[in-house]
């Protein structure tokens, strides 16, 4: 009897407790019905390009970069002319945060249907939408899903008091219980407003959403729709593993409440737009990133994310440079292809809006700098590149976030040509060379090679939608990164020195010549005959040769 008792007891505290509380029409299961399939024939071989707005480009002078001022920039993205050479040649924009907000990076919004005034109107991004659409790109945005502004109505409602309609769009409890944040340190993740505490897992500026509350769930579904249909082409979705929480610690992560709420959205986008992708940032090791994408026995690329970013081989890319070492990213390519579905898409990129700047982890170094574009550029999947990445731009010398998003230098001149005003922050350092305008026309600098490179990305169907083979080991230390992309049409070799002395690497290929596709650092053509062929490699040189 006495422990018959206790469960009810505890089964009545566990009630109590709202962040374990649901409406009863409101339960996560999963999606019966598998839906449509995605429509991704448009995706392999693109490229997308990451841009923070606030720091693009200023078209009224204020010092804030703008949707105008984007839109006068986009010939230098893409001109929408296969046939010119000028444009960097991608084939889709992610832009960082652009609803209204009361912050400058925008990831706390306080209204998910209208623009920052900062960087224009409804109207304008109706025109941005257009005029990208009209060049061959494609435009995703940002969507913070897992929490919004503490000055969001929504939440302003539900602080204001318990018996308030939107109480349960948010995470209350009547006690404190302790938890920190789930990545580590004593950060707390519950917050004290008028005698009660609301769970953020981030800070207090960003209450989190209740995702066991249906009118949320349907709140956030229906406002992708209204997107999707204003002809946005999907969404990066931002700290997908923190929209569910079910206890302390790692609790706080990776729920399967989290996973079956991302299957709905799925679903919903599937039904709404199936050409439209959705990218996760899953920020964790490949074995957990790898379940993100949910099955592929009914739905091609996963009924769950199609897309998510790849952070562990970015890290190993990095570490791969830096060291002269290759060996590590080969062994992080053969964990993705055993962990991750048959048939997903990979998205691979060097560094984002929240990490030190690619030139300065790379201490500035030119040769590194166009390896790691290198690397980048002929790995399978989707790649994106962050802005300004492609003429070497450095962090700035603040130990802060911001110094990893400074306005673009389009030039040498005293407002960068990102603005006639004062810049709303101050430019990185080396901005004398590392600027559009100085490296446009100079067939040997760093945004030419990544003009080649994503050219002959394109030209290359291999390159564009091949699978990977390594060549190299992924145990036997080396400078050595060697791989094939092949498919039913065509097949490449890609070789890779990251070290800072000349190699000979030999691989045992089938072929009676290769033909150069693509090289920098000024290899050696291949030597050898059918079976076996032997690459001399310089210091911090890449090659990719088609197999005839």
């Amino acid at each position: 009897m006495k422990h018959f008792l206790a469960i009810i007891l505890f089964n009545l505290l566990f009630v109590s407790c709202s962040v374990f509380s649901t409406d009863h029409e409101a339960d996560l299961t999963i999606p019966s019905v598998a839906g449509p399939q995605w429509k991704h024939d448009w995706l392999p071989g693109s490229v997308f390009y990451e841009i923070f707005v606030r720091s693009f480009a200023d078209s009224n002078g204020d010092g804030i970069g703008d949707l105008k001022g984007l839109i006068s920039h986009l010939d230098y993205l893409n001109d929408g002319n296969p046939a010119t050479s000028e444009d960097l040649g991608v084939d889709g924009i992610w832009l960082m945060p652009i609803f209204k907000s009361p912050s400058y990076h925008g990831y706390d919004v306080s209204d998910y249907k209208t623009i920052n005034p900062d960087y224009g109107t409804n109207a304008d991004f109706d025109l941005l939408l257009q005029e990208a659409h009209k060049r061959g790109m494609k435009i995703i945005l940002d969507y913070v899903m897992n929490h919004t502004s503490s000055e969001n109505p929504w939440f302003q409602e539900s602080a204001s008091s318990a018996s308030s309609s939107k109480r349960n769009w948010y995470v209350w409890r009547p006690d404190n219980p302790g938890w920190t944040q789930p990545w580590g340190g004593n950060n707390i993740t519950w917050h004290p407003l008028n005698g009660a505490y609301f769970y953020g897992v981030f800070w207090s500026g960003m209450p989190d959403l209740n995702f066991r509350t249906k009118a949320v769930r349907v709140q956030i579904l229906s406002t992708a729709k209204y997107w999707l249909k204003k002809g946005v082409d999907g969404f990066r979705l931002d700290a997908t593993r923190y929209l569910v929480e079910d206890g302390p610690g790692s609790g706080q992560a990776d729920t399967p409440e989290s996973h079956a709420f991302l299957k709905r959205l799925s679903l919903k986008v599937r039904r709404v737009k199936p050409q439209a992708i959705l990218v996760g940032e899953n920020w964790t090791e490949t074995p957990i990133i790898a379940t993100y994408f949910g099955s592929t026995s009914e739905i091609n690329q996963g009924d769950e994310l199609p897309m998510n970013f790849n952070f562990p081989l970015s890290d190993r890319i990095l570490q791969g440079i830096q060291s002269g070492n290759a060996t590590g990213i080969a062994a992080k390519i053969a964990e993705v292809q055993r962990a991750y579905p048959s048939g997903v898409t990979d998205t691979p990129f060097l560094t984002n809006h929240d990490q030190v700047r690619l030139a300065t982890q790379l201490q500035n170094s030119s040769v590194k700098l166009r390896v790691a574009a290198s690397i980048l550029l002929t790995l399978p999947g989707v790649p994106f590149l962050y802005y300004g990445e492609e003429v070497g731009i450095q962090n700035g010398p603040a130990q802060r976030d911001e110094a990893k998003r400074t306005p673009m230098p389009w030039d040498d001149t005293r407002g960068a040509g990102f603005t006639t005003g004062t810049p709303w922050y101050a430019f990185a350092p080396g901005r004398n060379t590392a600027n559009i305008a100085d490296q446009a026309n100079k067939p040997t600098s760093l945004l030419s090679h990544y003009r080649n490179l994503i050219a002959a990305r394109k030209s290359s169907i291999a390159l564009r939608d091949g699978n990977l083979q390594l060549l190299s080991s992924s145990s036997a230390s080396s400078p050595v990164l060697a791989f094939l992309r092949s498919n039913s049409v065509e097949t490449v070799v890609v070789v890779h020195n990251l070290g800072s002395s000349f190699v000979t690497a030999s691989f045992a290929i089938r072929g009676t010549r290769l033909e150069r596709i693509y090289t920098d650092g000024n290899p050696a053509n291949p030597s050898g005959a059918s079976g076996q062929w032997t690459f001399a490699m310089p210091p911090y040189s890449s090659g990719v040769w088609k197999i005839e």
